[in-house]
This record gives C-alpha cells, sequence and structure tokens, in this order.
C-alpha cells in the first residue's frame, strides 16, 4: 500500500504519520511507501518502507497533479487554512481550502482516465460547517449553515467528496472533526486556539490569555482521539455511509468553565490562576456561531471513539506531550 498525507507537516499531520508508521499495515495490508506533503517539507520519520517528503501548495497548477502521479492508494487530506486565518484572508482561504482541494479531487478523477484508479480519500472537514440557528444538540441529518468563510469552504468540499464518490471517481469518507484540544505546540492562527493555550500554557506554568467568557460551550476531542478518527475512517466499510458521505466525529461537550475546572482538579489553584482574562470580541463574534453539542450516533455506531471527560482530555495530553509527569499542585 502506498499512502499519501496531505498536510503531513501539521499537528496532526505529524501524529497520523508516526501511528501509520508503528502499525505497519491499513486494513492488513502492508504500508510498503508513504508520502508526506505540505506546505513545508514535513519531517523524516524512522519507517521499515519507502518515503518521501515534498513542500508543494496543492493550490498551484500542476502540484496535485505531481502528487497523484504514483498513484496512492490511500489519501489523507487536511492540508488547509485555519478558521481565524481564512477569516481575516479571504483570498488565501478559498485558493487553500477550496482550490486546492477541488484539484487534488480532479488530479484523481483525471488519472482514472487514463487506467483504473479508484482511491480511498480521506478529508477532514469541520464542526464550523453548522451556524446559527442551532439547537442545544445537533444531529447528523441537521443543514449545514456556515457563518464564516471558513466553514463554507469546508461545506463545499463535503459536497464535492460526495458528489465525486457518487461517481465512482474516489471512495471519500469525510470527518467533521471536532475542536482539538488540548493541541501541543505553539499557538496557530484558529480562532479556537484559547481553547488549547488555557490549558497547554498554565500546564508547564505559563500564563494563558481567555478571550471569551466562561459560558462559551462547545465541542471538543483530543489529538489522540483525532488520529484514531482517521486511522478508523481509513479501514471502516464505506458502503455503510451511503449518500451521507461525511460524518460528525464524537466528542465532548464542555464549556471554558468546565475546562477551567477540569485543569484545576488535575493541576491545582497555582495552575488556574496562570489564565488571564482579556475580551476579544472579534474573537467571540466567530465563537457565537459555532455549534455547542452533537448527537453523534452514526459516527460511534461506526466504531468512532473520544474521550467522555475534559479531565481525561488533560491527562491524554499529559501522557503524550508532557511525558506523563503530571504539574505539581498548589
Amino acid at each position: 500500500m502506498h499512502i499519501l498525507i496531505i498536510g503531513a507537516a501539521g499537528m496532526i499531520g505529524r501524529k497520523l504519520s508516526r501511528a501509520l508508521a508503528a502499525a505497519g499495515t491499513v486494513n492488513g495490508r502492508p504500508i510498503r511507501r508513504m508520502t508526506l506533503a505540505d506546505i513545508i517539507v514535513p519531517e523524516a520519520l524512522d519507517f521499515g518502507g519507502d518515503i518521501e517528503t515534498v513542500a508543494t501548495d496543492l493550490s498551484r497548477p500542476g502540484a496535485a497533479s505531481a502528487l497523484i502521479a504514483s498513484r496512492p492508494d490511500l489519501i489523507f487530506h487536511f492540508a488547509a487554512i485555519v478558521s481565524g486565518e481564512a477569516e481575516a484572508d479571504f483570498e488565501k482561504g478559498y485558493s487553500v481550502n477550496l482550490d486546492g482541494t477541488r484539484a487534488l479531487f480532479e488530479a484523481i478523477r483525471l488519472a482514472g482516465l487514463e487506467r483504473p484508479y479508484t482511491p480511498r480519500v480521506v478529508f477532514t472537514s469541520s464542526i464550523v460547517v453548522f451556524g446559527e440557528p442551532l439547537p442545544p444538540v445537533i444531529s447528523d441529518t441537521h443543514c449545514v449553515t456556515p457563518l464564516t468563510s471558513y466553514g463554507t469552504q469546508k461545506a463545499i468540499c463535503e459536497l464535492l467528496l460526495a458528489d465525486y464518490s457518487r461517481r465512482g471517481i474516489f471512495d471519500g469518507i469525510g470527518i467533521r472533526l471536532p475542536t482539538i484540544s488540548i493541541r501541543p505546540g505553539k499557538p496557530n492562527k484558529a480562532a479556537s486556539g484559547f481553547f488549547s493555550s488555557i490549558l497547554r500554557e498554565p500546564l508547564i506554568g505559563e500564563e494563558a490569555v481567555l478571550p471569551v467568557s466562561e459560558n462559551v460551550r462547545h465541542w471538543f476531542a483530543s489529538p489522540r482521539a483525532a488520529t484514531g478518527f482517521l486511522l478508523h475512517a481509513a479501514e471502516i466499510d464505506t458502503g455503510s455511509l451511503g449518500q451521507l458521505r461525511t460524518i460528525t466525529m464524537p466528542g465532548l461537550s464542555a464549556t471554558v468553565g468546565d475546562q477551567i475546572e477540569a485543569l484545576r482538579r488535575v493541576a491545582g489553584d497555582a495552575a488556574t490562576q496562570l489564565i488571564r482574562r482579556e475580551p476579544n470580541e472579534t474573537i467571540a463574534n466567530i465563537i457565537s456561531g459555532w455549534p455547542q453539542g452533537f448527537d453523534a450516533r452514526r459516527a460511534e455506531a461506526l466504531g468512532f471513539r473520544a474521550e467522555t471527560s475534559f479531565e481525561e482530555i488533560i491527562r491524554v495530553h499529559i501522557e503524550d506531550e508532557l511525558e506523563s509527569r503530571l504539574p505539581e499542585r498548589a
């Protein structure tokens, strides 16, 4: 099997690459080759088969065709401009998130005209395809009504994924990721970044800024769960999906206050005292139209799993990123 990961230099991309290299197989098929692509050269990793790292921009002419020329069997596509940046830079968001994805899908279609080629495509979408008016708990059949450019771009790509799959061009599955927390490393430009920073920074003794009210409620899963979603999506029988090719992933509905209280239980008062309240109207306005909770029974029936408490999410971060060292309590 040859696997292509587009977005391999990002946090989830790195974790997925390592998980696949460690597993060595997908659905019992040995992984013989991996191609890791991103806007910058992804980091190398230990792998028994052939590995190639590529710096490329899918939105540029010919870039997608070059990646597809080797006809990978399994393609993970989650390279994207994140929510805050897509809102701030309209042209860049549409170029990367929509034009790049369409170029990839078209490259697969054109390759199949030469000789039969139907790879599995795992595409990461986002819960921000949903916008107001929203019920407190969103069902699998709720209509998408995005209120941001990022959400709109992802919603369009979901429709393209379904149509190209319906036409038999590829075997696509889309997974709508919850907001991923706690993201390791440096903050990115996502409007949701504070959901991680208010936990990540205090856990290592650093101050964090909270730009919204503690009453804000949202839908979360850990990076470990997100990696599990992708691996599972690569292996499930897509025949059970029908025409609804994109699925909302399981997660945890929690308020910012719930996050802070979980941090207190795990790391003590000293950690929570490092959170500085600094209201930001721009971020608050973006977040206000995002969903708060989901009924993810379809994904759960298909075998997708996530955490059930924020304490669990925090402890996953400590295990995976802090070498299992619990922070000192006050």
